[in-house]
């Protein structure tokens, strides 16, 4: 798959070109609902202030903490070991990551995917006791596995779906190797306040998003951009089942010239396309 690349992206690329940065494991979280238009999802637009990504439209989402890979997350569902084999990866790798979508998703929209216990779910997390916890995660004051114990509460991995695994393009000086999950918004649940990295955040349509990401109205990295692309036709529910039958590998896009045009150019694999 090509995506045509702007002028001012490949000029960027020209003055980056030299070593290539390490990547650093991350995780983003797709949260969906049922809306009258179709499948919504909750996007946050990042403060053009910011290092990675200025002023782009992306799902909740940040990158691994050495924490997450704690032993004592209170956990039910598909187990690290399980998680594991469906990423590629080591299973200390697998927690991490699974813990980071639960936490970043907490801490940047304040939907929380766990519960008491193995069948059920916070169904309120509009409290300013939650707006307090989730700054403080935020703050690193404590660690997630800390949050959840003092809560009482177990993280839900079965509320996630794995979609895909994208790695930062080599040229980019900020590279992240994130896997993206879906989630559908837990019944009785929804979005906070707003948080810090972002000046927007909006619950939208995809077919609606990606008809202004085509009209040049909104911003998004190819990533997120081909992610909405791919869910767009599912109901909530329906999102989850495709995760269920999704094959994750690692997309790394590069650029390319092709007739005197610049291209990212991915390999979606045929069973995704």
């Amino acid at each position: 798959m090509l995506v045509p690349v702007p002028q001012s992206l490949v000029e960027h690329v020209l003055r980056q070109r030299g070593e290539v940065a390490a990547t650093r494991d991350a995780s983003t979280v797709v949260v969906v609902r049922d809306g009258a238009d179709g499948l919504e999802a909750y996007l946050l637009r990042r403060h053009q202030t910011m290092k990675f990504a200025p002023g782009m439209y992306v799902f909740p989402g940040g990158g691994v903490d050495a924490a997450d890979a704690n032993l004592e997350v209170p956990w039910a569902g598909a187990t690290p070991a399980e998680w594991a084999s469906r990423f590629g990866c080591t299973e200390d790798i697998a927690r991490g990551l699974v813990c980071a979508a639960v936490r970043e998703t907490f801490e940047e929209s304040g939907v929380l995917l766990a519960g008491p216990d193995e069948h059920s779910v916070v169904a309120d997390t509009s409290g300013p006791e939650w707006r307090a916890a989730r700054l403080a995660l935020e703050a690193h004051e404590f660690s997630f596995a800390e949050f959840l114990l003092k809560q009482g509460l177990v993280l839900r991995s079965d509320l996630l779906g794995a979609w895909s695994h994208w790695i930062t393009p080599a040229f980019e000086p900020r590279r992240f190797d994130t896997r993206f999950f879906v989630a559908v918004l837990p019944e009785g649940q929804a979005v906070g306040h707003l948080a810090r990295e972002a000046d927007r955040a909006v619950w939208a349509p995809l077919s609606k998003v990606l008809a202004s990401v085509e009209a040049g109205e909104t911003a998004m990295l190819p990533p997120t951009h081909i992610t909405c692309s791919e869910l767009a036709g599912f109901s909530a529910q329906g999102v989850l089942e495709a995760a269920a039958q999704r094959r994750i590998f690692p997309i790394a896009p590069e650029l390319v010239e092709v007739d005197g045009n610049h291209f990212l150019k991915t390999e979606l694999g045929e069973d995704n396309d």
